[in-house]
């Protein structure tokens, strides 16, 4: 049940990121062992001029990740799936995986609802 919203932040000029969300959704089911239609995937472009890093003259651009489970899976787990999102990620996006940033929310189930049904 994955659920990933990613914020792609693109250079000035650039209305839309390297990938599309089919694609992402693609690549990264395999990381989940997903079957189809159990990986949903959000992408929205961020601005460049809509963030900043303190400091630094030029900012990087950066993919922001959040990723939800139904449950939350053990830090083990999360380690190795992070760094499989990131480098799947990066390729896609065509960026370097270490400007790819991944942030686990907290578990679903019980909170979430699909079509009008609670996740329990």
């Amino acid at each position: 049940m994955p659920i990933l919203d990613v914020f792609v932040v693109v250079p000035e000029g650039n209305r839309r990121p390297a990938a599309n969300a089919k694609t992402l959704a693609n690549a990264v089911a395999a990381v989940f062992g997903a079957d189809p239609g159990t990986v949903w995937v959000r992408v929205q472009a961020l601005p460049q001029s809509m963030y900043a890093e303190n400091g630094d003259d030029e900012d990087p651009s950066p993919v922001f990740i959040k990723v939800q489970h139904a449950d939350m899976k053990a830090p083990e787990h999360l380690e190795r799936e992070a760094r499989e999102l990131a480098q799947i990620v990066a390729a896609c996006l065509g960026c370097q995986t270490e400007l790819v940033h991944i942030e686990y929310a907290p578990a679903a189930r019980g909170r979430i609802a699909f079509g009008g049904r609670l996740l329990r």
